[in-house]
């Protein structure tokens, strides 16, 4: 029945049919452990008991109107993200890709109406992803994504990370916004160091050059802030989320500060199903989670004990571990992919499975949700140790 699918994914051999906090079950009754939290989006795991709740209470009242009118529900989203975020205004849309196409588009605009022609330029990073749409492969600095696919939307400029010459220099009066994630995620769980970031955001407020950052994948609290840029002190002009926005219901958003809130105005934007209210009812329960007591400092730890059962492991094939938060990766001698299909048997305590992503040829990246226990990071540290071990 998969045939019929475009062959766009190189998937492995298991298909889901439950989920339960931090255990998937498959089709053959198996259980498997899930560090990949469908790529960061499930945040608060499989089954939420309160998750499930307002998605299924809303469903039963309204899912989608559209944005030509007012819905209380997205509005409270709306005002929620808004004060735990720090930011001014929020546009809602539907996947990281499409907030991260919003960004640039008011990146150009502040600039076209402020400054006129000629000031265009997005500067972002050597090994950055931004999406997969022809505007955000153009944002992408990996050439990787490019091939096959161009011409490409102009106006992007690619420079080495943690470089703050290569920054300044790049600043050369055509630059509208300098677009970056706080950890390069796609290209191996790379973070930038909070003396770049801060930095960099000096530089661009110097110049008046938006300081935008895609917390697509690094934000929501995934490593132990809302936004990981927190981490170094600064605050964007625009941030862009999806992933774990709306805890697996597909959500996105665009968030502007004081100095952009202003620059879209009716008819410069849109998006037809962003911000319909199962999403919003979703995202609340995902915000009000986020808000409570401890919640974020919890991520934290888990992280911390994460990366350190992950160091403590004597195992010759692991070159190297680095991660921030509940966001981690560890290079490895062998490829990738025939360790994520042995992590697939039966290695595990009680038969279970375990699922990871890569992050590259030779890298591992892990992504689990925020309610995993320690306990159960121990139980895929170990699974992990032994296909490792028994991976030619």
């Amino acid at each position: 029945m998969f045939d019929v699918l475009m062959q766009t994914y190189h998937r492995l051999p298991v298909s889901f049919v439950y989920g339960n906090g931090a255990l998937l079950t498959g089709n053959d009754g198996r259980e498997y452990l899930d560090f990949t939290s469908g790529i960061a989006v499930n945040c608060l795991g499989h089954n939420h008991p309160e998750l499930v709740a307002a998605i299924q209470e809303q469903a039963a009242k309204l899912i989608h109107v559209s944005n030509y009118y007012q819905s209380d529900i997205s509005g409270l989203f709306a005002g929620r993200l808004a004060l735990l975020s720090g930011m001014r205004r929020v546009f809602f849309c539907n996947s990281g890709a499409e907030a991260n196409e919003g960004a640039i588009k008011i990146a150009r605009k502040y600039s076209f109406k402020k400054y006129g022609n000629g000031r265009h330029k997005i500067i972002t990073l050597k090994g950055s992803f931004h999406g997969r749409t022809v505007t955000t492969l153009a944002a992408t600095g990996q050439e990787r994504f490019h091939t096959n696919f161009g011409p490409f939307t102009e106006g992007f400029t690619y420079i080495p990370p943690n470089d703050i010459r290569a920054l300044e220099e790049a600043l050369d009066g055509s630059v509208a916004g300098f677009f970056v994630e706080p950890v390069q995620c796609e290209s191996g769980v790379n973070p930038l160091s909070d003396v770049y970031l801060k930095r960099a955001a000096e530089l661009c407020e110097e110049q008046d050059v938006l300081f935008m950052v895609d917390e697509v994948q690094t934000g929501m609290g995934r490593t132990g802030k809302f936004f990981c840029c927190s981490h170094a002190g600064v605050k964007p002009d625009i941030a862009t989320l999806a992933k774990g926005l709306a805890g697996g219901i597909p959500a996105g958003a665009v968030l502007a500060g004081e100095k952009t809130c202003d620059v879209l105005e009716p008819g410069d934007h849109g998006s037809t199903f962003g911000g319909n209210a199962l999403a919003a009812a979703a995202g609340n329960v995902v915000l009000q989670k986020l808000n409570s007591e401890g919640f974020m400092a919890e991520i934290a730890a888990l992280g911390n004990h994460l990366i350190n059962r992950l160091k403590e492991l004597d195992n010759e094939k692991i070159t190297q571990i680095r991660g921030r938060g509940l966001i981690a990766a560890c290079d490895i001698k062998v490829d990738a992919w025939p360790v994520l299909e042995r992590l697939l048997g039966s290695l595990g305590p009680g038969g279970r499975g375990l699922l990871l992503l890569s992050a590259g040829q030779k890298t591992l990246r892990f992504l689990p949700p925020y309610i995993i226990s320690r306990e159960q990071i121990d139980e895929g540290i170990a699974h992990l140790d032994k296909a490792l071990k028994t991976t030619a």
